[in-house]
């Protein structure tokens, strides 16, 4: 050890906490046009930029408390949760990644379902919820919107499905996630033989096996703004035919000048321009809602 130890090439300096400092957390930044929003004003706003009307992702709790009328949701099948048919493991185990998920969101699995009214519209709704396996769809979402829609059969209630999921069908079940895709699509076209109405809201993003069932075959299809749908991502695509996609592809805006969608509609408009769907919709026979 030396008599004379050297000094560092460098200072530590401790810079002590300004009195006063607002906390990071009172602040989000939007992704699309970089405005730092104060949360509040975001919460007070459904969750959408006021300077570019980019929307965030809302819960599937959020999602209730837009489209119902206050007090009067009540959910269906609140205490139905996935189990592990194949002993799924990898990085972590299918098990670890449904209870990281349910502490995260405080949902039992990435859908809710129940009966409400929406502007005094008896309605069952439908929301999936993109931070719980990025809103997948396993045995647990597949039966809980089947019955959901069966529900609405023996109603006659409108059906109103909110989707946001990335993750398609989940493949930490295998086989077993691939068959919703067909449970809810016959169960769909039951509620559609019945002369039901169904209005399905895709949210950002809508994506694969999600986007392939349920989440396409509405009577209308309404989107948020600039949100991404389809079955395989842009960049995919663009690797696999090798070819530059146009502007906008697989967003809200395009889709809807493309015929894939009927209508874009801004989240604070979406509750009103609903009760009217229904409203008008109550009043024309069955054979005119046909789907093309």
């Amino acid at each position: 050890m030396p008599i004379f130890p050297r000094k560092p090439k460098y200072t530590i300096v401790k810079i002590a906490k300004k009195k006063g400092e607002i906390p990071s957390d009172l602040w989000t930044r939007c992704e699309e046009c970089g405005e730092l929003i104060y949360n509040k004003k975001l919460e007070e706003n459904l969750k959408v930029c006021h300077k570019c009307n980019f929307h965030f992702t809302l819960s599937a709790q959020g999602r209730v408390k837009t489209i119902m009328d206050e007090g009067s949701f009540v959910e269906m099948d609140s205490g139905m949760e996935s189990l592990d048919p194949l002993g799924f493991e990898g990085p972590k185990t299918y098990k670890e990644k449904l209870k990281k998920d349910q502490e995260v969101t405080s949902l039992k699995d990435a859908v809710i379902t129940g009966e409400g009214t929406l502007n005094g519209t008896p309605v069952i709704l439908g929301v999936t919820d993109s931070r719980f396996i990025m809103g997948s769809m396993g045995s647990v979402v597949g039966e809980k919107l089947t019955r959901a829609i069966e529900r609405s059969i023996e109603t006659r209630y409108p059906l109103v499905i909110v989707s946001g999921s990335g993750g398609g069908a989940r493949m930490y079940e295998g086989m077993f996630s691939l068959m919703q895709m067909a449970k809810t699509s016959a169960a769909l076209s039951r509620h559609h033989n019945e002369g039901c109405f169904f209005v399905s809201v895709l949210t950002n993003p809508t994506m694969a096996g999600i986007m392939a069932s349920f989440a396409s075959l509405g009577d209308l299809i309404i989107a948020e703004p600039k949100a991404l749908i389809g079955f395989t991502g842009p960049r995919v695509i663009e690797q696999t035919i090798r070819q530059k996609l146009p502007p906008g592809f697989q967003r809200s805006e395009f889709l809807v000048e493309h015929g894939l969608i009927d209508m874009v509609v801004h989240r604070k408009n979406l509750k009103d321009t609903l009760s009217k769907l229904f409203a008008y919709f109550s009043a024309v026979p069955h054979r005119s809602r046909s789907r093309s």
